[in-house]
This record gives C-alpha cells, structure tokens and sequence, in this order.
C-alpha cells in the first residue's frame, strides 16, 4: 500500500489544474516511462486523478483512452486501469536493455544528451522549465533516497529531451530511460549513489537547468557534459577492483 501512495505522489507532484486530455496524458505518461509506474501496476481511479489534475472526470477518461491506444495501459471493467505494452515492444525493450552494459548507456548518454541539451537551449518553453524545477526541487529532497532520486533523476533528463523539440531525440531518449530501470543499474546505483554523490550530481542538475534557463546553449553543453563524464567517472571507480 505505501508502494502504491508513492507512486501516487508523482502524478499529484507533477500535475497541474485545468488541464486538457492530451497534457494529463502526457504527465500519466511520463511517469510510467521513468518508472514511477510498472508493468501491471495499477493506476489511481478515475475521480482521483479527476482532482489531482482539477479536471473532468470525462476528460481523464479522453486521457485514459489515448493512453490505452498507445498501448500503455489496459482497461479492466471494474477492476480498473493497468500499465502494460505490447509483447512485441516488450521483448525489444528488454532484449537490448540486457545487451547493454551501465557504461555502454553512459557512452550513449554522451552521444545523445549534450546536442538534445543545446537544442533545449532553443526551443524550451515556460512550462518545460516549470516541470524541471518542480522535479529538481524533489531529486534535491532525496539525497538520503537512492530510489526516489534516481526516479527524479531520470525524469529531469527526460523533460530536457522533451524540452529539445525533437520527437526522434525524444524517442531515443525514452529507450535510455528504460535502459536505466535495468537491473544492471539498479545493482550499480547501489555502489554509486552516496549521498555525497547525490549532492554533488543535484548541484550539477541546478547549473544545467540554469544554464538552459539562460539560454547559454555553449554553457548548458558544457556542463551536460562535464555531468555525464562524470558519472562514467564514477561508474569506472565503483567497478574497479
């Protein structure tokens, strides 16, 4: 039960009132993507998400059925609403997340993260920097939390490749964010994310958000990059003998 009111505060953290049906699902989303909600995890009823979002309990169910037409939900009669995918989107997402190794993410992450970041730069709007500083203010709660700051983690690195306006880099991103929920990393997490570690990777989430807030594309480039380096930094040290 205390699993499920954890998941539960993430969409209540990161919603806002008087949204349409594509936003809600956009937020219901997101948080199953970064894990926040598993495969055959539960979602909240209805009228719950109805007052967490201030909406219509119709426009929740408009939200709900773009979700379950994407394949990211099923819905039970009377039983409720499920997060699931299809077999096929399964086995391909768990075949290649077995492939890759936590450095070889790291490796791709550096490919990727710093050219979406510039394009963040560009094109962010006032509520992808809102949501970041929603989620930065929860990851910098979570330094004595290796789970939750990771989650926040996660999804702060998504909104900046949501934020980059580019539905192909975003895609990418979102199989690194599945990547990441692997058990390989959840075993490396365990070894890397010292509190010491959290804080010094929060403080470098605060300088990129400013950064991408300043539009100072060069800067948000360079310090995205000196983050990333120095998480394989960090990964190379716990797996040395």
């Amino acid at each position: 039960m205390s699993e499920q009111r954890n998941r539960d505060a993430v969409i209540v953290s990161l919603a806002k009132p008087s949204r349409g049906p594509r936003a809600i699902s956009v937020y219901l989303q997101r948080a199953i993507e970064t894990g926040a909600y598993s495969e055959g995890d539960k979602l909240p009823p209805e009228r719950q998400l109805a007052a967490t979002f201030q909406a219509a309990r119709s426009t929740v169910r408009r939200a709900l059925d773009q979700l379950e037409k994407a394949g990211l939900v099923s819905r039970r009669l009377g039983s409720g609403t499920f997060v699931g995918a299809s077999a096929a989107s399964n086995r391909r997402a768990g075949d290649l997340a077995d492939q890759v190794s936590p450095l070889q993410l790291i490796e791709a992450r550096l490919a990727v993260e710093p050219f979406t970041t510039r394009l963040a730069v560009l094109h962010a709007t006032r509520r992808n920097l809102d949501d970041m500083e929603v989620v930065l203010a929860e990851a910098e709660a979570s330094t004595q939390d290796k789970d939750a700051f990771s989650k926040w983690d996660g999804e702060f690195h998504l909104l900046i490749a949501q934020a980059s306006a580019n539905p192909l880099l975003l895609s990418v991103y979102r199989q690194i964010n599945h990547v990441r929920l692997h058990a390989q990393w959840d075993a490396m997490k365990e070894k890397i994310l010292t509190p010491e570690v959290v804080a010094t990777y929060n403080r470098q989430h605060r300088s990129i958000f400013n950064a991408l807030h300043e539009r100072d594309g060069q800067g948000a480039f360079a310090l995205i990059t000196e983050h990333l380096e120095r998480a394989r930094d960090d990964l190379l040290r716990a797996n040395s003998p």
